[in-house]
This record gives C-alpha cells, structure tokens and sequence, in this order.
C-alpha cells in the first residue's frame, strides 16, 4: 500500500485496486444502499460540520484519507474530493449501523476471511473504537495524537495498522484499516450525490463515463479516458 513514488502512481493504483468502478459505491463485503444525498452546496470537507465523528476524531479522518489519496500533479485527492465527508454520512446510514449484516453472532474474529466480517461491531463502532485505540497508541509512543504528527509518523502508524502491528483494543488494526481504505476508495469513486467524489474529480481522473445512459462503444476502451466527461446520477456534467 504504502511503497515508494513511481510514475503516475496513484493513478494506477486506484485505476487497479478497484478495477470496474460503479457508480453507486461499494463496501467490503456490502452494497451501500439508502445512503443520504449531499448537501449540493457544500464546496469541500472543510466547510462541512461532520454530524457522526466528534471534533478529534474528524481530524483523524481527515489526515488518514489525506495521506491514502493525496492531491498531486494527476489530480485532487481525498480532501478536494470531500471524501472524509463521504464517510461521515455513511455512518448515519443502514450499513453505518450494521443494519445490512447479520448481527447476532457467534462472532469468531479469528476466522479464515472467506467466513465473512466477524466482529460484533457495526461500522460506526469499529470507527469510533479504532480511531479512538489508534490515538490511544499515538499518545503513548509520541505524546501527540494521530493528526497532530508530521507526515513520516502518520504513514508509519498506516503501515502498522495496515500490517496488524498495532493494539487497537476490541479492533483489528488490519480490520480498521482495511475499512478505512476501502471506505476512502469509495468515496473518491461514488456518485457526488453520496458526499464524496466532489465535482466528479474522481471519475475525471480515470476517465470514467459515470451515469451516462449509452457508453457501449467504449466498454473495450479501458486505455483511452472517456471523451465526452462523465455524468452524475444528478445531471451533473463534468
């Protein structure tokens, strides 16, 4: 995930970790349904007042989706996209609340991952506990919480998550992370109507069509961007 710069990387990362991009996101292991539209006025997260994540953790949010889409010379990244804003709304939504997953257990985190999610956490808890248990960890190793260090610690405390070397409490580091990053990816991808993928940028960078109604021509295309910009659920044109 986090390995050295090489030309066009990001692009090519998120053009091959998400291979076919949908238009409606979708979540690991789950299609995120009856999500809430976007405030249409709303011109970056920055501006937006998160209704899920308190003040500390908000900060998280938006230095980790910072550093795992950066803005560079191909394009914005998760910030521009507003996709830390993305994820907040999500956490008021059915799969927030864990509403679209069978919840009553046994719960067996140790299982092979092929038996499914495995904790008897809904995503807005594994946030809330994971964000919490990582500034907990922060603390005791800089004196400082997550968002407060330099950008050479907050990607060394990444690769720990991601590689499950952190102790985050009820919460798999590489659990959390792997939410964190997919939840990111999501939101640079969905429909701006979601919050996230502000102005298309996302779509833009790929050359992805968004909701046109006929793009057949060039379904076999996947080395040309799209030449006429893509569309929005909302008629938005970019």
């Amino acid at each position: 995930m986090f390995g050295k710069k090489y030309s066009n990387s990001r692009r090519e990362f998120l053009r091959k970790g998400l291979g076919v991009i949908p238009v409606v996101a979708i979540a690991s292991g789950s299609l995120v349904t009856q999500v809430v539209q976007a405030d249409s006025q709303s011109t970056s997260s920055t501006h937006y007042n998160p209704t899920f994540f308190t003040t500390e953790e908000w900060a998280f949010i938006q230095s980790a989706c910072d550093l795992l889409i950066p803005e560079d010379e191909y394009g914005a990244g998760a910030i521009k996209a507003c996709v830390p804003e993305f994820i907040d709304r999500q956490m008021d939504t059915p799969y927030g609340r864990g509403e679209l997953w069978y919840m009553q257990g046994p719960f067996h985190p140790e299982s092979a991952p092929e038996f499914g999610y495995q904790l008897k956490l809904a995503p807005r808890s594994l946030y809330r506990l994971g964000i919490s248990g990582c500034d907990k960890w922060c603390q005791q190793q800089f004196k400082k919480t997550f968002a407060e260090l330099d950008k050479a610690q907050q990607v060394s405390v990444l690769k720990q998550l991601e590689g499950g070397k952190i102790e985050l409490g009820e919460v798999p580091s590489k659990t959390f992370f792997s939410y964190l990053l997919a939840n990111t990816k999501e939101g640079f991808f969905a429909d701006p109507q979601y919050g996230g993928n502000r102005h298309m940028v996302g779509w833009k960078m790929v050359g992805f069509p968004g909701a046109r109604a006929d793009f057949m021509d060039w379904v076999d295309h996947s080395d040309r961007p799209y030449p006429l910009g893509p569309v929005s659920i909302s008629g938005e044109r970019g």
